[in-house]
């Protein structure tokens, strides 16, 4: 199994990269690209199925990009995730010796995300099974993309990986945009009204967010279907329009208006609250999050005296799961919305040894007014720019935690620590079952001598 999820054939010597495919199927692929040094593939029939294979429940799986891995069974699963950052650091880092445990398993391995987005279109795209039916519309779609596309979007009726309540407001949306007498918005043409739908609910209350995210402006559409969603879902405590003229497929808009509500929803993790508005950061598996968090402390090994500081703080969640365990935290942002979640959160749980630094890290680290003892480092997929592991190095701390959701990324940014600090072990954990996607934390301290 590769990272990214497909399986690995080999003919006559040849990797071919087989999507949907599970090892130990046996099956008749076609091919659909060739290359020098690989191949592509799709699992055109499936001979005999593999013991780690395992029934679908949804009915998009294999076709939707919202998971990949529903046919493979879960405890395998795991076992891929660790195998991926193993692999990640010893072939892209050089890292060999330090023990990766097995992977943390999700408490919930289905109606596990808070945050679901789905894309309106007014062009949608067919199951194999609907091809031939002559009642199957084509004008008309509310849901996922079909992987590696911007316009291949299916008609989603039900996502199984957010709480079923979620799947009923989704229909509720649906039909009053089918009946609205707007059009749904042409991704290749960029004409239209009706753009996103992004549900988000608060695991802690059960309480739910509607993003509604139009083209422009029409208070006068988007009220009644407001007032609609209110009434007939107590569950729902706001709805909010975001709108955006931009021709990018990102469900953020350029102003937002609450419509019904409060703006926000308020979640929980372990004994702190969290408000979160439609376009705020928040981990998408609560309890998982959860789980993560208390790594992250363990790992820090605080004693109360340190000064910690925690790049890409985002809305401030690590360092507010760390300001009983230390002295201050120093958050550092370059998101100026996600610095003033941060401050409000804080405010909201009564603490006040966490402060925030908006700007770049790159920027910002050398400025810095203190020397903290431990450094916890959340970067996004990409990883840590090189002028920022030198300034990390620069100010040597005693202690660093790295939380990666990329192992390739993880891999190469540690083995730029490794001359001055070594790597004692690693934690992956699933946030995201039946994807390939692992969340990864990492323990260093600072050797004793530097390596010549």
């Amino acid at each position: 199994m590769a990272f990214g999820g497909r399986g690995i054939a080999r003919l006559d010597g040849l990797a071919v990269f087989v999507q949907n495919a599970v090892p130990g199927d046996r099956a008749l692929i076609q091919i659909t690209r060739k290359k020098k040094n690989f191949a592509e593939a799709y699992l055109a029939e499936l001979i005999a199925p593999s013991s780690d294979r395992v029934e679908a429940p949804c009915r998009y799986s294999g076709f939707c990009g919202g998971c990949s891995w529903q046919f493979l069974r879960y405890e395998k699963q795991l076992e891929y995730k660790r195998r991926h950052v193993a692999e990640s650091l010893e072939h892209i880092g050089g890292i060999k010796d330090t023990p990766v445990h097995a992977t943390v398993p999700s408490p919930a391995v289905f109606e596990y995300r808070n945050k679901m987005e789905f894309t309106c279109a007014d062009r949608r795209w067919l199951m194999p099974a609907e091809l031939l039916d002559p009642e199957a519309g084509k004008d008309f779609a509310l849901g996922l993309h079909v992987p590696g596309t911007f316009h291949k979007v299916i008609d989603t009726q039900a996502c199984l990986l957010q709480p079923g309540l979620g799947n009923r407001i989704l229909s509720e949306i649906r039909a009053s945009i089918q009946s609205s007498g707007r059009p749904a918005y042409g991704l290749r043409s960029h004409e239209g009204f009706w753009r996103f739908v992004v549900l988000r609910s608060s695991t802690a209350n059960g309480r739910w967010l509607v993003n509604l995210v139009t083209a422009f402006e029409d208070g006068a559409m988007v009220r009644p279907l407001a007032e609609r969603l209110c009434g007939a879902f107590p569950e729902v405590a706001a709805v909010v329009n975001n709108m955006t003229a931009r021709k990018a497929a990102v469900a953020v808009g350029e102003f937002e208006r609450v419509i019904a509500g409060e703006p926000c929803l308020r979640d929980r993790i372990g004994r702190f609250d969290f408000e979160i508005s439609a376009n705020s950061f928040f981990q998408t598996n609560t309890r998982s999050a959860e789980r993560l968090y208390e790594i992250v402390a363990a790992y820090a090994g605080l004693d109360g005296g340190e000064t910690v500081l925690d790049l890409y703080s985002g809305t401030g969640t690590i360092p507010i799961m760390l300001s009983g365990g230390c002295r201050e935290v120093i958050g550092i942002e370059v998101v100026a919305s996600a610095v003033a979640d941060a401050r409000s959160n804080c405010r909201l749980n009564g603490i006040a040894n966490c402060r925030f630094v908006l700007g770049d890290i790159q920027d910002c680290l050398p400025a810095l007014d203190v020397r903290p003892e431990v450094v916890v480092i959340d970067p996004p997929r990409v990883g840590m720019a090189k002028e920022v592991v030198q300034e990390v190095l620069r100010l040597a701390p005693e202690r660093m935690v790295y939380v990666s959701c990329n192992p390739a990324t993880l891999a190469r940014d540690l083995a730029l620590f490794q001359p001055a600090y070594q790597v004692h072990e690693v934690q992956p954990i699933d946030m995201f079952p039946h994807t390939f996607h692992v969340e990864s934390v990492a323990r260093l301290s600072k050797r004793n001598e530097r390596r010549p």
